[in-house]
């Protein structure tokens, strides 16, 4: 018993150190689990993939089960910052390192990755290779334009043309669609898609947003495919801007949109009726999508949210609306129009404020004050 308790009490003295305090894969805070074949201390989500791996990771409790007395030593003698430096030694710019909020298939490849493929040791680069090469060629599940059934179709990634094309047969020879990187997106929207492995890709055309909805049943297969499309994003980047280093551009790879949600929304001169429409408010273009429902190909508009200082503001609404149904009102002021929009709830309200609030406070760049003059223009 005098054991058990000594033993309890270094790992959780060991589990507080730098390092060991968040998960060694999602970077959760306060782990209770740790891997004593690879020495590593884990949150309870990443345990159970480390479950998926018996051949090389055990995981145990550090307060609920039993350690013998070397597998604590072996912990002391491990941790989380000396797995890093072996596990983590050679991660390329453009991987994506996944949080505790992210879908499983992104934690769960990532530490795939790590400890069953060995991709980052240094020992070899075979994999990092594949994302980076000039053609990178993927089969998947993709969603029709007007209707809700999948179908296979054939995507080619080319590096050097910094395109992703798409084929409708394996035997065509000319592209259903050219998507340049220039403005790609992509982002795992598994529960929208209705598949765990669920990918959505978004682009510019003719000035509105296009969204690609696809996936594949094998996890490695898709998180490869968008890995492969962040390393063709960065490639692009790095051409465009040659002063620029890898890490300033990080932020620019993808993103996940700031707020998305339903809200209500009236016309210009706001006696329209209110519509209900799904909405989308991504920082990097700091533009406010609006569709009929979530899975839609085509945006039905664009609002582009600029700063305080060139008459973008944003408040709470407080008056009664006439026809309806949500009364938690929201007002967006921009040069050009007054917006309406109406939330169900009072959460929701408070969430799409601080969202907007968030924006309008960022520093505009060159391409922003493009982004707008070309969305007025369009107007």
């Amino acid at each position: 018993m005098a054991s058990l308790e000594r033993n309890n009490k270094i790992l959780l003295e060991l589990v507080r150190q730098p390092g060991n305090n968040l998960c060694a894969d999602c970077g959760a805070a306060e782990p209770d689990w740790a891997s004593y074949t690879l020495g590593v201390f884990v949150c309870l989500n990443c345990s159970g993939m480390h479950r998926n791996l018996p051949a090389i990771s055990k995981v145990k409790s550090i307060r609920l089960d039993h350690w013998e007395d070397s597998l604590v030593e072996f912990m002391q003698q491990k941790g989380n910052n000396a797995a890093k430096a072996v596990f983590e030694k050679c991660i390329p710019a453009f991987f994506y390192q996944p949080h505790e909020n992210d879908c499983p298939v992104l934690r769960e490849q990532w530490i795939r990755a790590k400890y069953e493929r060995r991709e980052f040791t240094g020992e070899n680069i075979y994999f990092q290779k594949i994302y980076k090469s000039d053609l990178f060629e993927a089969t998947l599940w993709k969603k029709g334009r007007d209707n809700k059934q999948f179908l296979k179709k054939i995507f080619l990634l080319s590096q050097k043309e910094f395109t992703l094309r798409y084929f409708i047969r394996e035997d065509s020879k000319i592209p259903k669609a050219v998507i340049n990187m220039k403005a790609l997106n992509a982002v795992f929207q598994p529960e929208r898609i209705g598949h765990a492995h669920g990918l959505q890709i978004s682009y510019t055309e003719d000035e509105h947003t296009r969204n690609i909805f696809v996936y594949h049943e094998d996890g490695q297969t898709i998180v490869s495919f968008f890995n492969a499309l962040r390393a063709t994003r960065l490639a692009y980047l790095l051409e465009k801007h040659p002063m620029l280093q890898e890490k300033d551009l990080l932020h620019q790879i993808t993103a996940q949109c700031l707020k998305e949600g339903y809200m209500e929304k009236t016309g210009p001169t706001q006696r329209e009726p209110f519509k209900k429409r799904w909405f989308t408010l991504c920082s990097r273009n700091r533009k406010l999508l609006y569709f009929k429902s979530p899975l839609d190909a085509t945006d039905l508009g664009a609002v582009f949210i600029g700063t305080e200082n060139h008459g973008y503001s944003v408040s709470e609404n407080t008056s009664r609306t006439r026809g309806g149904r949500w009364h938690c009102g929201i007002t967006l002021e921009t040069p050009g129009r007054q917006f309406v929009f109406m939330c169900e709830q009072v959460q929701e309200q408070k969430e799409w404020l601080q969202a907007f609030r968030k924006v309008i406070s960022q520093p505009m760049t060159p391409e922003d004050y493009a982004n707008e003059a070309i969305l007025r223009r369009g107007k």
